[in-house]
């Protein structure tokens, strides 16, 4: 068995003890007691950024059915995409003044909600960050997200083990590095992880960033856009790629893999070794087709579920799951934390078996 199927065995394993409750915080030991033991049928607040990635559109479905289904009133809205910050705010201060009880957020901008998150403390509602750490405040609650930084080096491994085995023998491989955008707590944190794994073989010559560009400001996509991907990928290789062969990329998620493998190929290279993320049914089509290299695999149903949990123990005054903490720039935040799971061709049927979306597409 390769590393990359034992790797994901064992993120499937720690998802489910993740969710089993290992680990728990007392309500009110670093913050969140505010909403213990609200009324059942209390009225939650979920504010999500856009509908951009199947991942959100698939989180919002999975919350209005799943707090109904816990006996509350959900209260589930995405921000425009033309203007997302500001129309997050002005949903979030609506559900404040509306008297939820709990607050999740998936923020559209992790650094611009100060406002909102003292206008929810001053109501005594608690706020849970949900996939992205909202930062620099230390009116945050929870967290409940993915560990986002082993992410990144389970993209960087792969990235790897992918240019060995379909370029055996070519160091130094020539390397092209991006991340997420820079309003998104997570894609530093990405980067990050797989600068971890990815630095020993820049400096030991294993790896050659043909750009130089390996920095996350240097490497940023602003909106997670894929044309914004794409064109950075048109210029590096204009600029960098001519008589030179383009080995990998890493990439942040599957959105961005699928724009840069069109610039790779449009521009006449053969399909390189890319990185992703989210399990998006056309990246998931790819990989099973041999060409986009891997994604992440991190289950919204799972994550969702967390997030539920969460409120659910909030209102009968209970523990509440955490497995640590994640430092947000001004404390400590109680943090569930779920593990990721690295998928390639070769273990895509077994890491999507209990998945009815994405199973189907691993099948002969």
């Amino acid at each position: 068995m390769k590393k990359t199927a034992i790797v994901a065995l064992a993120g499937i394993a720690a998802v489910t003890v993740a969710l089993s409750g290992c680990g728990r915080t007392e309500p009110g030991a670093e913050g969140g007691d505010d909403a213990a033991g609200f009324a059942a049928d209390a009225s939650i607040g979920v504010a999500l950024p856009d509908r951009t990635s199947e991942n959100w559109v698939l989180a919002g479905d999975l919350f209005e059915n799943g707090l109904e289904e816990a006996g509350f009133e959900g209260d589930v809205q995405y921000a425009g995409s033309s203007n997302a910050v500001g129309d997050q705010q002005q949903q979030i201060q609506q559900m404040i003044d509306s008297g939820v009880e709990v607050i999740v957020i998936g923020a559209a901008d992790t650094n611009q909600l100060a406002t909102q998150l003292e206008a929810a403390d001053a109501a005594g509602i608690t706020v849970i960050a949900y996939d992205r750490l909202i930062q620099n405040s230390d009116l945050v609650d929870y967290y409940v997200a993915f560990d986002n930084f082993h992410v990144g080096e389970l993209q960087a491994q792969s990235l790897l083990e992918g240019l060995e085995e379909k370029f055996p023998g070519e160091e130094p491989w020539n390397v092209e590095l991006f991340s997420g955008s820079s309003d998104d707590s997570n894609s530093a944190v990405f980067f990050d992880g797989a600068m971890s794994i990815l630095q020993p073989a820049i400096d030991d010559g294993t790896i050659n960033v043909v750009s130089g560009q390996t920095t996350v400001q240097q490497t940023a996509t602003e909106d997670w856009a894929a044309e914004n991907a794409q064109n950075r990928m048109d210029t590096i290789i204009t600029s960098s790629y001519q008589g030179v062969e383009l080995h990998g990329v890493l990439s942040p998620n599957d959105n961005l893999a699928r724009a840069i493998i069109a610039s790779a190929t449009g521009a006449g290279f053969p399909v390189p070794v890319v990185t992703g993320q989210d399990s998006e049914v056309a990246s998931v089509e790819s990989i099973v087709a041999g060409e986009q290299y891997s994604t992440i695999y991190k289950d919204t149903r799972a994550l969702v579920a967390a997030a539920i949990d969460m409120v659910s123990e909030l209102q009968a005054g209970e523990e509440v799951t955490t497995t640590g903490e994640s430092d947000n720039g001004a404390v400590e935040v109680p943090a569930n934390l779920l593990e990721p799971v690295i998928v390639t061709q070769e273990n895509a049927a077994e890491a999507y078996a209990e998945n009815p979306d994405l199973e189907p597409l691993t099948q002969p």
